[in-house]
């Protein structure tokens, strides 16, 4: 029996240190084997992704830098560190050998924080010594091309798949993408007619054209060049049928649109030699039959007045005129996610029909305190003050600028007797339309957004709203394949204590009404003061009669109960905290291990149980 008794515990060593070695070599002998059990599955890539990595061309080379002495200090920022290796692992693991893994160190003073520095990474001071921490990732090709994510904030922690995805396609696609640009405004350098001097191009399309090849379109012409990848429409007015129809089959084709309308364009100063036509300034876009097809709603004729977002002050605001801020912007979107700040001018706005198959996401939007209203009272208004005559906001919120996704069908019955009617599409593919629709065109403008300075000759451009950021934004998304713009907004691996912060609020509201309840007992025992003190009729108004008395005495003395109820609900709250952590570490700490212990425990008792009967059944030899 001793024996026996001896090889049973015997047993439950070697059990746990079993267990102990697994748990510490499982990091590095298992690391290429993984299952996710997340809720939102923070570790598995998307399909696109993966589509990416498989269809690499030629092999790209990421560097991911870190500082890890620069972070000794800062677990939050080495625990965000290590997720990012691990996504970065996962890449190359499915990439088939294409995609090559760097990791650098930049200690200070050292070759590896010069090629930072190098590849534009962004160094952040830390400590009081004010060393520099490093975390980005820089990615190159054969061609010597070099992208980079200067510093990689956990904030954005979200959207870090698809940055890395975007990176790793563009560096394994390193060819420039065509824009179509179709525009009715003058945003190109030229000639004008009205000046007689040459104009410069809008910032915009500088700053578009520095990163794409920009094909543009005559809005007179009748067919779309087949060599564009993504079209841009500008201020659509007077197309042909023609066009309509190519852009009907340009969209159902699979094909990305991004398009800028507008009930009342500032910026269309009507024909140069007629000058009519320049008092009638600021002209309404029109789309044909397209946007009813797409599932939406546009008004030509109104534009949006925000008494929240309308820039100026509260006694001269120009409520036409919008800068929408971070309120406003759509934050799980890559498009919006990083702006702060958008301007607009005579914006109108966008609603899904009702009964569209298409789906409408809203990326920039208006406040509730705003409200549609005639375009007309812009035409020749000279007191922005007047608009607020009349005006009452409608509690609602107005979509600005919107993607508009899904299966739509074709705007056109048949296609023009000049098309080929053997190609027409009556409605889109699997994976339906992928448009981008802004209700403004006057934010493309440079008095939206940016201010220029003469300097040497040269003209130096600051910007001071994401109006740029944003068409850029637009343009690089559609410009990606299907895979990329299918990639998922991942969750943050920072998972919050949803209880702790239920027992937060509630404690916060039970404590805000206890604070309302000691100031209307102030308010009231104030007035009661006041009345006493009317109700003397003397002149001694520094003297406070024995009832005055009294009642500042009861006063007081509530005061103070009143104050220690309100310790208590903190106490409370802190306790129920520590409470609920106290058992959280129970669980983790004890209730884990002892449950992995009986159950090797009651393993060993089967067993030797089995063995018994199994020796009882066979008898001696």
């Amino acid at each position: 029996m001793q024996k026996k008794s001896f090889y049973s515990i015997g047993s439950l060593v070697l059990l746990m240190l079993l267990f102990v070695a697994i748990s510490m070599l499982s990091g590095s002998v298992l690391k290429g084997m993984r299952l996710d059990l997340t809720e939102n599955e923070l570790y598995t890539l998307s399909d696109g992704t993966r589509n990416i990595l498989a269809d690499l061309q030629e092999p790209v080379t990421l560097y991911l830098f870190f500082s890890q002495a620069a972070s000794s200090d800062l677990p939050q920022i080495r625990s965000y560190a290590r997720r990012v290796d691990e996504m970065v692992e996962e890449f190359r693991n499915h990439a088939g050998g294409k995609l090559i893994v760097r990791r650098v160190d930049p200690a200070p003073f050292s070759e590896q924080e010069d090629q930072a520095a190098a590849f534009g990474l962004q160094a952040v001071p830390v400590g009081a010594g004010r060393d520099s921490l490093y975390l980005g990732i820089a990615g190159t090709n054969s061609l010597d091309d070099i992208q980079a994510m200067p510093f990689l904030q956990p904030s954005k922690e979200k959207f870090l798949e698809y940055d890395l995805a975007k990176m790793i396609s563009s560096l394994g696609s390193p060819e420039r993408k065509t824009l179509g640009l179709l525009s009715t405004l003058q945003m190109t350098p030229g000639f004008d007619p009205a000046t007689q001097s040459m104009r410069e191009a809008w910032v915009v399309y500088d700053q578009l054209s520095q990163l794409f090849n920009i094909e543009s379109i005559d809005p007179m012409a009748d067919v779309l060049p087949d060599n564009i990848d993504v079209l841009m429409v500008v201020h659509p007015r007077n197309l042909s049928e023609n066009m309509i129809y190519q852009l009907d089959q340009f969209v159902l084709g699979g094909k990305r649109l991004i398009a800028f309308i507008d009930p009342f364009a500032e910026s269309d100063r009507g024909d140069p030699n007629d000058p009519m036509a320049r008092m009638q300034a600021g002209s309404a876009s029109d789309f044909g039959p397209l946007l009813n097809s797409w599932g939406v709603s546009f008004d030509a004729a109104r534009v949006i007045g925000d008494l929240q977002y309308g820039i100026g002050t509260s006694q001269s605001r120009h409520i036409g005129i919008l800068s929408v801020p971070v309120d406003g912007l759509n934050k799980e979107d890559i498009i919006s996610a990083d702006l702060e700040l958008v301007n607009l001018s005579s914006t109108g706005w966008l609603a899904p029909l009702e009964g569209a198959g298409t789906r409408f996401e809203a990326l920039v939007q208006s406040s509730e305190n705003a409200a549609p209203m005639d375009a007309s009272r812009l035409r020749f208004l000279t007191n922005p003050a007047e608009l607020m005559n009349g005006f009452n906001p409608s509690g609602d919120r107005y979509a600005l600028v919107t993607r508009i996704t899904g299966p739509a069908r074709s705007a056109v019955t048949e296609a023009p007797e000049s098309a080929d009617s053997t190609s027409h599409l009556a409605e889109s593919g699997k994976f339906g339309i992928n448009i981008l629709l802004f209700a403004d065109t006057d934010l493309l403008t440079d008095r939206l957004w940016v201010q220029k300075q003469a300097f040497l000759g040269e003209s130096l451009v600051s910007a001071f709203a994401d109006n740029g950021s944003l068409v850029v934004n637009a343009v690089d998304n559609m410009l990606g394949n299907q895979d990329l713009i299918s990639i998922r907004t991942r969750a943050s691996s920072g998972r919050p204590f949803e209880r702790v912060n239920n027992l937060r609020v509630e404690a916060e509201r039970s404590y805000r009404a206890t604070e309302e309840r000691l100031q209307q007992e102030l308010a009231e025992t104030e007035r009661n003061l006041t009345d006493l003190q009317a109700a003397r009729g003397d002149g001694d108004l520094l003297v406070l009669s024995e009832e005055q008395q009294d009642e500042v005495q009861r006063f007081m003395d509530r005061r103070l109960e009143i104050r220690k109820e309100l310790r208590h609900v903190q106490h409370d709250l802190q306790r129920d905290i520590d409470r609920l952590g106290t058992h959280l570490k129970l669980i983790n700490i004890a209730l884990v291990p002892a449950l992995v212990m009986v159950v090797a425990l009651l393993y060993a008792i089967r067993r030797r149980q089995r063995q018994e009967i199994s020796m009882r059944t066979e008898g001696p030899a």
